[in-house]
């Protein structure tokens, strides 16, 4: 028995090499799987950072309506929708939006 695996100890060590760096390789952790699972998260957190930029950006106008020159019908808007007011002989329609 141990005459067989002395002869053949250079091809049952590389193929265990060669199992061994072809699992690696596929679901190690810089696999092939691992670089897609990878890929996948860059996406969506470049996507968030998008969102969020936009978000600031919408921020910032909103900001600079109030405090750089004050905009008279940005305040209309903001007191209308805060506290439901209206003008005489106006009709208030509140839509609720159950999106989320």
């Amino acid at each position: 028995m141990f005459g067989k695996i002395k002869k053949n100890y250079f091809l049952l060590i590389s193929t265990f090499l060669v199992l061994y760096f072809f699992f690696n390789l596929l679901d190690g952790e810089r696999g092939l799987f691992s670089f897609f699972k990878k890929k996948e998260i860059l996406i969506n957190l470049k996507n968030k950072e998008a969102k969020l930029k936009n978000k600031i950006n919408d921020f910032n106008s909103k900001n600079s309506l109030l405090s750089d020159k004050l905009d008279l019908d940005y305040i209309e808007i903001l007191i209308r929708e805060k506290f439901l007011f209206g003008k005489v002989d106006e009709t208030l329609y509140i839509i609720n939006n159950n999106d989320s």
